[in-house]
């Protein structure tokens, strides 16, 4: 009977959900429920106007799609929400994405995948796998799903609802139970919303990634942490295919889980450089605190990467914090074009995602490890009351940062159909060349001022001066270079290297060695980006090559490792400081034995002056309490660092101490301790001991009163008992009293005689 009324249940759902209603359920087995023509698409057949239950218009149920947006991005991660106003609810439900001009009659008519959020609320059709319904009929007002967008190239998608309340069905072609979303068209230029299989580009090509971070009190102002706020250090990499950073939907690394945490990127360089020829550029930025200032007080952090054939994705993250495990970046970004030519210019702006590895719903939440762990996922609006990106109407976040990549240079012979445009050749304009300096490290010196006109207004040979000026001298036995610095020049238009006529793009950097163990040559390239105004061409070299050696020693005993990677940062903002690289070991000796090739470098750095940055800081803080709660103690106040210089830069104190008074403690009486009880009074019978203490000092100011100085107890040693004398001592006391008796009665004789006689 079990079997059967289980049976019935189904079928009883399913005829709800098909738009069949009927008085009574027939008890036909479930598999029997579903028509077995056109696939699933008995679930979207629509009844005629009319039929009984359905009813078309209706504005108490909405299907909506996070953020409310138009388009999809392909490969992109949606939350849909199917809810229904108060006091409606429903029971059951369908959900379906259906490629727009299709009727579901075949599996390629549905768009995308959904994504279970609670298995509780909703699973997978049995009879029709791409739609989702409900686990167990009940009474609900909001389900949520996920809804992954097909990859690129379907075109619009209809979202569609179906919903069961008591024996009323809402089931709409169009309305608030219907929603179009239409691929978003790309724009000349841009990435590929999912890495191609294989880049069809020539050459290598070189970009710029600058991080602008724009959380702050303003936009995010919901328990938004003032004094603790800050952007990690960012670590990605370019990379190829064949290497996942992080992704939605997949699980985090060690790496990605210090990162998300701790904002610590050791570990997730670590395995970024074990990839080896998987990766081709580590991607690195410092730290940010605060999160946010002006772009007028502090530049957006950046830095360069390149990419090739190969390795043409690029991937970062960086995590904001406080905040239990968020953060936010770019998973696999192709910079490969389907033109076969290199992407130009990349804008993201990014929301915050949840690494899955912590509870916590706030920013400061404590830590509280999930388990086990979850997928990555990006934040919502809808997550929890106490999110502070939530939002009860589910509109979509604020963007946390946004993200800039930009191509600033192309080396090697381009494949692609699509010419360069002037902003292309020109993109690095702005980049200051560097000039390679001599100068020993404990000279400071000021910049360089700017070369001055040349002594000859002919195309005779002159001098053209410059001039910096010494700061300090760290180390008096070691020689500072001259302060003055001259070189021969010509007049206008007579020069054969007019360098503010003719100007160069930056170096790109050197290629790999073309050897893999032994001597060989690497090259590198730069461009031309200003001609000269009369015409002439430019002799300065656009390439140059040098010898390199990977491994002198190509022996059995020999090892193959790679390039050295980028210098570091300086490990001090000012003064001088240390700085590393490092490079990796690619092949092993062959013979088993130990690497003796060099893995890290470090060598000495020098910044500006410390004391040449100021520190902004912000006003004092109220005065502490009082440390004592009478007589004498210290309170305290602070105030906290606001300029981006790093705290140990700025030399003015953070925190003052004064004195402070408040009245005089009371003064309880003190006395001495007791003394030892006395000898019990008596030698037998009832007695008392007696013991004592002394006032050592009055009570003052209030304290307490001195108690008791002497105390008493009674004490018993034995009983006197007469009967335990001995017979000498009886027979002394009975003589004694016969004394006794007969002096009294020759006392009284003697009385009365003397009466007689008077």
């Amino acid at each position: 009977m079990k079997v059967k009324l289980s049976e019935m249940r189904r079928v009883a759902v399913l005829l709800l959900i098909t738009g069949c209603v009927c008085a009574s359920v027939p008890e036909e087995p479930a598999d029997r429920a579903a028509p077995s023509d056109g696939y699933c698409s008995w679930i979207t057949r629509a009844q005629p106007h009319g039929t009984g239950g359905r009813r078309e218009g209706s504005s108490e149920f909405r299907l909506r799609v996070e953020g409310d947006p138009e388009h999809y991005h392909p490969g992109s991660t949606y939350r849909v929400t199917l809810y229904a106003s108060n006091p409606a609810y429903f029971r059951g439900f369908t959900l379906i994405a259906l490629k727009e001009g299709h009727n579901g009659e075949q599996e390629e008519d549905y768009a995308g995948n959904f994504q279970i959020i609670d298995e509780e609320d909703a699973q997978f059709m049995t009879n029709c796998p791409p739609a989702v319904t409900e686990s167990t009929p009940r009474r609900r007002t909001r389900i949520q799903v996920f809804w992954t967008a097909p990859p690129s190239g379907i075109g619009c998608v209809l979202l569609k609802a179906s919903i069961v309340q008591r024996k009323i069905i809402s089931f709409q072609d169009e309305g608030s139970l219907t929603k179009r979303m239409c691929e978003k068209e790309p724009l000349y230029g841009e990435t590929t919303d999912k890495p191609l299989v294989d880049c069809c580009a020539c050459g290598t090509a070189k970009y710029r990634v600058t991080f602008y971070g724009n959380w702050s009190e303003k936009l995010h102002p919901k328990d938004y942490p003032r004094r603790a706020n800050h952007w990690s250090a960012l670590i990605g990499a370019s990379h190829s295919k064949n290497f996942i950073l992080w992704e939605y939907g997949g699980y985090v690394s060690e790496g990605v889980k210090q990162v998300a945490e701790l904002g610590s990127p050791v570990k997730m360089e670590e395995e970024i450089r074990q990839k080896g020829d998987e990766v081709l550029t580590v991607i690195k930025m410092k730290a940010q605190w605060p999160a946010w200032q002006p772009l007028n007080v502090r530049a957006a952090p950046s830095a360069e990467f390149s990419v090739d054939r190969t390795r043409h994705l690029m991937s970062f993250l960086t995590m904001l914090g406080p905040s239990p495990d968020w953060n936010v970046g770019l998973s696999s970004e192709d910079l490969c074009t389907r033109e076969c030519g290199w992407v130009q210019k990349v804008v993201h702006d990014l929301i915050p995602w949840d690494a899955g590895t912590d509870n916590g719903v706030t920013y400061e939440s404590p830590n509280k490890p999930t388990t086990p762990q979850e997928k990555i996922r990006p934040l919502t609006s809808l997550d929890h009351p106490q999110s502070p990106f939530y939002d009860p109407e589910g509109g979509a976040i604020t963007p946390v940062a946004r993200v800039v990549v930009e191509r600033i240079a192309r080396k090697g012979e381009q494949c692609n159909i699509v010419p360069d445009n002037v902003d292309d050749i020109v993109a690095d304009i702005a980049q200051e060349e560097k000039e390679e300096d001599d100068t020993p490290e404990t000279c400071i010196y000021s910049n360089w001022s700017p070369w001055s006109a040349c002594s000859s207004s002919t195309c005779e040979k002159g001098k053209r001066m410059r001039q910096r000026m010494l700061k300090a001298q760290l180390d008096l036995s070691v020689p500072c270079p001259h302060t003055q610095d001259f070189e021969p020049c010509m007049g206008p238009g007579c020069s054969d290297e007019d360098a503010s006529s003719c100007m160069m793009s930056e170096w790109i950097t050197w290629s790999p060695c073309s050897m893999s163990c032994g001597a060989g040559v690497r090259s590198r390239e730069r461009y031309v980006k200003q001609f000269p105004d009369d015409g002439f061409a430019c002799i300065h070299p656009t390439e140059e090559t040098e010898p390199c050696t990977v491994n002198e020693d190509c022996s059995p005993s020999s090892c193959l490792v790679t390039e050295w990677g980028e210098w570091d940062a300086c490990s001090a903002t000012c003064g001088l400081g240390m700085k590393r690289r490092e490079r990796m070991v690619k092949m092993p000796p062959s013979d088993g034995s130990i690497c003796g090739a060099e893995v890290v470098e470090v060598e000495r750095c020098m910044m500006p002056e410390c004391h040449t940055i100021p520190c902004l800081l912000s006003p004092w803080s109220d005065w502490s309490d009082c440390s004592v709660t009478c007589g004498k103690g210290t309170r305290t106040r602070q105030r906290v660092l606001k300029s981006p210089v790093e705290l140990g830069e700025c030399k003015e104190e953070l925190e003052q101490m004064e004195k402070c008074m408040l009245p005089e403690c009371p003064m309880d009486c003190v006395m001495t301790e007791w003394s030892e009880w006395s000898e019990c009074s008596k030698s037998c019978g009832k007695g008392h001991l007696i013991r004592s203490r002394m006032i050592t000092l009055e009570p003052q100011f209030g304290g307490d009163l001195c108690p008791e100085t002497t105390q008493r107890k009674t004490c018993k040693i034995k009983k006197c008992n007469q009967g335990g004398l001995n017979s000498d001592e009886r027979k002394r006391r009975k003589e004694d009293r016969k004394k006794r008796r007969n002096k009294q009665g020759r006392e009284e004789s003697a009385d009365e005689l003397a009466g007689t006689l008077k």
